[in-house]
């Protein structure tokens, strides 16, 4: 269970002009931001009437004393905030907390449809794919500081002990370098951007499949009247491979042909992966696991909290909004019920304040309520044993506190 962000993200230095005029701490402005986006709110107007209308119950935790900052004000704040820091603070709230992820996924994605313009934001997530938690984000400034950014984000989050797979576009010798020195494993994509290593690797690996004579599993899914036969190969001798030593680790080279059928209509794909594994069982887990990236967190994204559907925002503020997006989901997935979907768990949030505190505050938060209820049939129980030994003792100690007459009532809690 996650930890309350609030505390680590209020750290952020407040781009605003401290004085006398500013009303609204930036404690108030995140937490009613985040709160809304768990309950299925995400534009400012819609932040800002959501925070009206839960005012008593915000006032019960934040200093409310100039009431709900205006949806300019949410605007305002979150185009200045520092992006970068936010990012920083979110993944120590993660790793803080969650720790140890087996397999962690990396790909990026572009906001709000923003592939179809120059100005495009994309971010490059760190998605662990067991605990379906976005660990890292990092903006790519431009296209041509891509390959660049993975190591800003490797260097934000704990990857000792994890599998880490990567895009074609990430494979490259100081990334496979820095995976290693973290005390990880890596398996990357190949394509033509490595054009004679991919070259050399697609001769070898399908002479050597035809020939039976590589190390190899398969697996066959039925679904809806298709059938997706995968088969996963391995080869470790790579003593014939120019450039072997400039690969830290590079211990194996892989591919996966797919087969699939639907309707009697059979397609065939090879990919081709390098990797610092052997075990082609593991090899194989995490090839697929990869693909939860897109199924667990950008469909997520796009579908059920709309980000592709909200309106145009500034850079700034459309990439802080992304993180306050995938801190919502981030709270929902573990400190939610695992048998509600993200659908229904922010339907609950919106109507239910003791689930949504459940979310939002996460392990240390105590709900009163429930507190009070087994009190009550504590002291029920404690009622009929006196009654039955006849302890006149305590039933004057009772008397004398009046809490008689609420056990009597309460009893039918029991």
């Amino acid at each position: 269970m996650l930890t309350n962000p609030i505390d680590y993200l209020s750290q952020v230095h407040d781009p605003r002009r401290q004085n006398k005029n500013l009303l609204h701490p930036l404690k108030n402005i995140l937490t009613i931001a985040l709160t809304a986006v768990i309950c299925g709110y995400h534009d400012w107007v819609d932040i800002e009437d959501f925070g009206n209308e839960n005012k008593t119950w915000f006032a019960t935790f934040l200093d409310l004393t100039h009431g709900i900052p205006s949806h300019d004000t949410f605007g305002n704040v979150f185009k200045r905030l520092n992006k970068d820091e936010l990012s920083r603070y979110l993944s120590e709230w993660i790793n803080q907390t969650q720790a140890n992820h087996p397999h962690i996924a990396i790909d990026g994605k572009f906001i709000q449809g923003g592939y179809k313009n120059d100005n495009a934001l994309q971010l490059v997530t760190a998605f662990a794919s067991q605990t379906k938690l976005i660990l890292a984000q990092v903006d790519i400034a431009d296209k041509n500081n891509e390959i660049s950014t993975l190591p800003q984000l490797l260097k934000l989050i704990d990857i000792s002990g994890s599998i880490v797979t990567t895009d074609a576009i990430y494979c490259q010798k100081d990334i496979s370098k820095q995976i290693i020195k973290a005390k990880a494993k890596y398996i990357f994509a190949l394509k033509q951007n490595h054009k004679t290593l991919y070259e050399d690797i697609v001769l070898w690996l399908n002479s050597k499949l035809n020939n039976n004579n590589m190390t190899s599993i398969q697996t066959v899914e039925k679904d809806h009247g298709r059938i997706k036969t995968r088969r996963y190969a391995t080869s470790t001798q790579l003593d014939w491979l120019s450039g072997k030593d400039d690969w830290t680790n590079l211990h194996a080279v892989v591919m996966v042909e797919s087969i699939r059928d639907v309707k009697d209509k059979v397609t065939t794909e090879r990919r081709y992966y390098l990797t610092s594994l052997t075990d082609v069982n593991m090899i194989a887990d995490a090839i697929c696991n990869h693909w939860s990236i897109e199924n667990s967190q950008h469909w997520v994204l796009d579908v059920i909290f709309s980000e592709d559907d909200q309106k145009s925002l500034e850079r700034h503020e459309k990439a802080n909004k992304a993180l306050l997006t995938r801190t919502a989901l981030n709270l929902i997935r573990a400190n939610g019920d695992a048998k509600l979907s993200v659908k229904r768990s922010k339907m609950r949030a919106s109507q239910n304040k003791s689930y949504l505190e459940q979310l939002l505050f996460g392990k240390g938060w105590c709900d009163c309520s429930d507190v009070y209820q087994y009190l009550v049939k504590l002291m029920s129980r404690f009622l009929k044993m006196i009654k039955i030994n006849h302890n006149q003792k305590y039933m004057k100690l009772y008397n004398k506190y009046h809490v008689l007459t609420t056990l009597d009532k309460a009893h039918t809690l029991n």
